[in-house]
């Protein structure tokens, strides 16, 4: 019943966050130059939004790796298992283009303002052309000194589950050779996709060191970045498992005692 009206209670915070800053962003921030324009509506959205996020349902967050962030910008392979890392990512990585399916900013408010952003839309139904098309702005984003970020999986996976990585963000840095960051995390936990009620609890976010891409074919990048995410996932869910088995030791401890 509490999980219930904490989340409800976030979700009228959000969606009034959302309306009401987009609103603003769409008639004011396309005056300002690009920088200046994401940390207006992405950069104060987010942080509202998540800050509303810890008040409301009790999730924040813990980063390792921040030092395995690189100093310009680079291409950033990121686990996606729930709608916490679309908020959270968008200031950790600053500014960036996000690859995204074009039919996101038709959404009312939040997509109008999200396309003063500059990201990277592609129509799905013609995926010949959407690579294409993905690499040549891509290519121009990491040249203007812009973070690119991409899901490799293409879709929300559940969590500990590793699917299949899609061509398209190996194939960019095979032809821009600039590395690659792979981040995973296990909010899932706390924020599950789909599901209304959420979990009070810290998120880990996991970075790991920058992946070199000189000189290597789309194909090894992708089995490459793939080992990587697999390898972060296995030590977040070894992690879970211990505090539970530590947990349930202590318990037991106490009610020898």
């Amino acid at each position: 019943m509490i999980s219930g009206v904490r989340a409800l209670l976030f979700y009228l915070g959000y969606s009034v966050a959302t309306i009401v800053w987009g609103s603003f962003s769409i008639l004011f921030a396309w005056a300002l130059p690009y920088r200046m324009r994401f940390a207006f509506i992405i950069g104060f959205w987010t942080r509202v939004v998540l800050g509303w996020l810890r008040l409301t349902c009790g999730i924040r967050a813990e980063v390792r790796g921040l030092e395995n962030i690189p100093e310009v910008p680079c291409i950033v392979f990121s686990r996606h298992e729930s709608s916490w890392e679309t908020l959270f990512l968008q200031s950790l990585f600053y500014p960036q283009a996000t690859l995204i399916k074009r039919e996101l900013l038709w959404i009312p408010f939040f997509g109008w303002a999200f396309a003063l952003t500059k990201p990277i839309a592609i129509d799905r139904g013609s995926p010949r052309a959407a690579l294409t098309k993905f690499i040549e702005l891509g290519r121009s984003r990491l040249e203007a000194g812009i973070w690119v970020l991409l899901f490799p999986e293409g879709t929300r996976m559940p969590r500990g589950e590793l699917g299949k990585f899609q061509a398209g963000g190996a194939a960019l840095a095979a032809a821009t050779e600039q590395p690659v960051l792979v981040v995973a995390h296990d909010a899932a936990r706390f924020w599950p996709a789909h599901a209304f009620k959420k979990t009070p609890g810290c998120v880990t976010l996991r970075i790991a060191p920058p992946i070199s891409t000189a000189g290597k074919s789309s194909k090894a990048i992708n089995e490459e970045t793939r080992q990587v995410m697999a390898g972060l996932i296995a030590e977040l869910e070894a992690e879970v498992e211990g505090a539970r088995l530590t947990r349930r030791g202590a318990r037991n401890a106490e009610a020898r005692g």
